[in-house]
């Protein structure tokens, strides 16, 4: 038999931080921290336990008994159930306070790390709205309100198309209004699915694998222009088609309209081939006259307006004079080597995606610049020395790994070619610590820039600048 999970009942618990991955953090009588998912830093709650561990506690606020003052009204009606923006309850200058704060926290308590004065954080002028690429799936199971379980009425309409419910990989929320993307997102998705419920078009169902329609990604840029996939799972040509011509008519602004036939057990599409119904098969991004063309597959920072001050900072901490050689680890499709070659005399580009560094070659061919060039590697293997013969001792390394942080030995490899300087930007700044406390044998902190790229969300981009010890 299953262990009954016991759940405990702290009552006055003081609110005091926020921690990682968006958690708000309290006290349990015996010391211990409690991470809960439902306050804000200045509540005094009551708490019921979800999780015990050695050192933590894991639970729900179930009463407030003072509200903070750091406290603001969420925008979205589907705030606290869809965990897409788990800080919209808190007022945005404090959220870039506590960014700013696991930032600096990160880099001295794991990096072990001596830090100049870091400077203020870059807030994002859009604190809504701001997102170009959304993705959305379809479910004939779609997740019920509490209301709706507790009316015991015949649920008919089971239709959703929205995002999954945390921890639940088979329950979609159904999304009416999403303050993530601007309009038409709303439009085309309430549209498309006002359309299939009319027409019957069945919903994916994942557990039994079944139903025409699975998911739907919307990508927007600053000039205007729009591509729309949706991915089937059925392939029926006459439904596909109605649907399809439907959206054509329906939105002409679509200036990419794309599908995908996906019956594999999950959604990547990365695998798979994306057929053009209508207008181009890919979309074109702006920035400083640069133009970067998008297809379905590419990878582009899903906020255009802060990577743009995100590039900027990663130009300014290079401090080009136009006579270094740079290397572009984790280049992607080539967008920071593009954006700082008109300053620097040659940049390297690197990285492990073939259909990347395609995309690189051809925007930086589309946008005249001469001085870059790309390869595809393993970056843990490519660093040889007939590579660095090859192409030159670098002045200059602007690294952008994942998530994940730089292989150790990436890390070994940056010490070894030893460029005068490095300028790390990464996305999250705990595994950033790590490699730059291996940095730290031959590299100093200089600069530290932390920027917000996601607005009402714990996530937060750091750029550190790492200059040669004496």
């Amino acid at each position: 038999m299953r262990k009954k999970r016991s759940r405990q009942t702290f009552e006055n618990v003081e609110v005091i931080d926020a921690g990682a991955k968006g958690k708000s953090v309290g006290k349990a009588p015996d010391g211990r921290i409690i991470f809960l998912s439902n306050a804000v830093p200045g509540d005094v709650v009551d708490v019921m336990t979800t999780k015990k561990r050695k050192a933590f506690f894991e639970g729900i606020a179930t009463h407030f008994h003072t509200l903070s003052k750091k406290r603001t009204t969420p925008q979205c009606e589907h705030f606290g159930v869809c965990g897409g923006c788990k800080w919209q309850h808190m007022a945005y200058e404090h959220q870039l306070h506590f960014k700013q704060k696991e930032v600096e926290n990160n880099l001295k308590r794991i990096g072990n790390l001596e830090l100049p004065e870091t400077t203020p954080i870059l807030g994002s002028k859009k604190q809504y709205f701001y997102r170009n690429k959304m993705e959305f799936s379809f479910s004939s199971s779609r997740w019920l309100t509490q209301e709706e379980i507790d009316s015991e009425s015949q649920i008919e309409d089971r239709n959703a198309l929205g995002f999954h419910i945390p921890g639940m990989w088979d329950k979609i929320l159904d999304i009416k209004k999403c303050h993530l993307q601007e309009d038409p997102s709303n439009a085309i998705r309430l549209e498309i699915k006002d359309f299939a419920s009319k027409n019957g078009f069945a919903f994916f169902n994942p557990r039994q694998q079944q139903g025409l329609l699975r998911t739907m990604m919307l990508r927007t840029t600053s000039t205007g222009e729009i591509m729309l996939l949706i991915q089937f799972f059925e392939d029926d040509p006459k439904k596909r088609e109605l649907l399809l011509n439907h959206i054509k008519q329906t939105f002409p602004e679509i200036t990419s309209l794309l599908y995908v036939i996906n019956q594999k057990q999950n959604d990547t599409i990365y695998d798979q081939e994306v057929i053009c119904f209508a207008g181009r098969d890919h979309i074109f991004e702006e920035m400083e006259g640069l133009k970067f063309k998008i297809n379905a597959k590419s990878f582009y920072q899903t906020n255009s307006e802060q990577a743009h001050e995100l590039y900027k900072v990663t130009r300014d901490f290079a401090n080009l004079t136009g006579d270094e050689l740079v290397y572009d680890l984790y280049t992607g499709t080539g967008t920071i080597a593009q954006f700082i070659s008109k300053k620097a005399r040659k940049v390297i580009g690197v990285e492990s995606v073939p259909e990347a560094i395609e995309d690189a070659k051809n925007n930086a061919l589309n946008n005249n610049i001469s001085n870059v060039e790309f390869f595809v590697g393993d970056m843990k293997k490519i660093f040889n020395r007939s590579f660095i013969e090859q192409h030159g001792q670098p002045d200059v390394i602007v690294t952008d790994p994942p998530r994940d942080g730089m292989h150790k030995l990436v890390v070994e490899q940056l010490l070894q070619i030893s460029p005068k300087k490095i300028v790390y930007v990464s996305c999250n700044s705990a595994t950033q610590a790590r490699d730059l406390a291996i940095l730290n044998e031959k590299y100093q902190v200089t600069r530290v820039q932390p920027v917000d790229m996601f607005p009402q969300t714990h996530h937060v981009e750091n750029v550190v600048l790492l200059e040669k010890r004496a």
